[in-house]
């Protein structure tokens, strides 16, 4: 990020005055195509698709050196079993049922990589139809196991934040309707996404509250169980070729239909641009589970705590770990001002690139969230005693920064 653009940044969240980015919003009536990427620079991409939280779809060209695209392909554009099964053939991976609906998701088990690529053979000799369902590897987070060693080559960026997923060609979705994979590109085949723009899918949530399984589904014509489904607007589609990217802003809903047999990388983000986004969901989050539990608040000692428990069981974090993501991404994001580098940047490791305008950006950002939590009520109830620093110091080390930043 250079000065002009941190400018435009700052000044484009001053305007927002408190507001959230991208919460409710138009679905517009197309998606851009970034072809060149000598033609595009990182500050077009702020401007123009992170800060108004708008998608936009990569042409395979950004994705020419990655070490996927030749790896984990065969010459005809198929995903290359043998060679998955050599590298990866004895690492346990997780499993989805996309034939079998559990609440609002699929079931899943864990099964070895040789066990499923074996079933996806059968599947497709089975003229794609199974006895055992249509069953997908969804979330294999490849390079948190010890099978990883080239997990770098397989697409750049940070690779700790990458997860893989293997579709089977399919006659349905095989998505359900979710938050799910905002940086997402196929190996091989073709995908057709349905984005949604934040707050259009309130229309779609049933007579019980609950958002549809399916959006093909016939179910959401029928105004008795959906009453408000006439409001919604229309869907995008968008039709992602093999090697292109999309990005799906923060807060959109989509649902992926595969019309091939299709491996996908997806980058999980969260930065200075949807930070407060994360932090507004999860106070909804919260704010759920209290109204869930709320008839026990009296009799049940621990109650703050409690709900605080259920929330990271259904959510995977609660207030005390969002606050230690934030200690992290602060420090190294302090440590980078104050000492000129960040942990991890010798030798183009992780945070490799991060400069000192994209740091004094994040810094902003963080306090201002932090600023959010500190104040929160039910953070002060969490016992922060033990924290290194404390919330208060942490707060006050990053205002302190900025000041001195301010005409960096």
């Amino acid at each position: 990020m250079d000065r002009e653009t941190r400018v435009f940044a700052e000044s484009h969240f001053r305007g927002l005055r408190g507001r959230l980015p991208g919460r409710v919003g138009r679905t517009p009536d197309r998606v851009d195509f970034i072809e060149r990427p000598d033609a595009f620079s990182y500050a077009d991409f702020v401007k123009g698709y992170l800060l108004p939280n708008e998608p936009c779809v990569f042409s395979s060209a950004f994705t020419e050196g990655w070490g996927s695209r030749s790896h984990w392909v065969t010459p005809g554009g198929k995903p290359d079993f043998e060679y998955l099964l050599r590298h990866y053939g004895d690492v346990v991976v997780p499993v989805a049922n996309c034939g079998v609906q559990e609440y609002n998701s699929n079931p899943k088990e864990h099964m070895l990589l040789r066990d499923y690529i074996s079933y996806w053979r059968e599947y497709i000799q089975g003229d794609y139809s199974s006895s055992r369902g249509c069953l997908y590897l969804k979330d294999w987070h490849l390079c948190s196991t010890p099978a990883a060693a080239s997990c770098r080559s397989l697409s750049q960026g940070t690779p700790r934040r990458k997860t893989c997923s293997l579709y089977p060609c399919t006659s349905r979705p095989t998505g359900s309707m979710s938050t799910g994979t905002p940086w997402t590109w196929m190996i091989t085949a073709l995908s057709t996404w349905g984005p949604l723009a934040p707050g259009q899918e309130e229309a779609l949530r049933d007579c019980h509250g609950g958002l549809p399984y399916d959006v093909t589904s016939p179910a959401l014509l029928d105004s008795r169980l959906y009453p408000t489904r006439h409001l919604c607007g229309p869907p995008l589609e968008v039709t992602q070729e093999a090697g292109e990217m999309v990005f799906v802003p923060s807060g959109w809903h989509h649902q992926v239909h595969n019309l091939e047999d299709t491996i996908s990388i997806n980058h999980n983000w969260v930065n200075g641009c949807n930070l407060a986004n994360m932090w507004h969901f999860l106070q909804q989050e919260l704010c759920a589970v209290q109204q869930e539990v709320i008839q026990w608040k009296d009799t049940m000692p621990d109650w703050h705590h409690h709900c605080q428990v259920i929330m990271r069981s259904c959510s995977g974090i609660n207030f005390t770990e969002f606050y230690h993501f934030l200690k992290v991404i602060a420090e190294r994001r302090l440590h980078l001002l104050t000492k000129g580098t960040g942990p991890g940047e010798v030798g183009g490791g992780e945070g490799a690139g991060l400069g000192p305008q994209q740091a004094a950006f994040d810094v902003g950002r963080i306090a201002e969230v932090l600023a959010s939590v500190v104040a929160h009520p039910d953070f002060q109830r969490v016992d922060t005693s033990t924290f290194s620093p404390r919330p208060e110091e942490l707060l006050q080390q990053l205002e302190e920064v900025i000041a001195a930043t301010v005409s960096l």
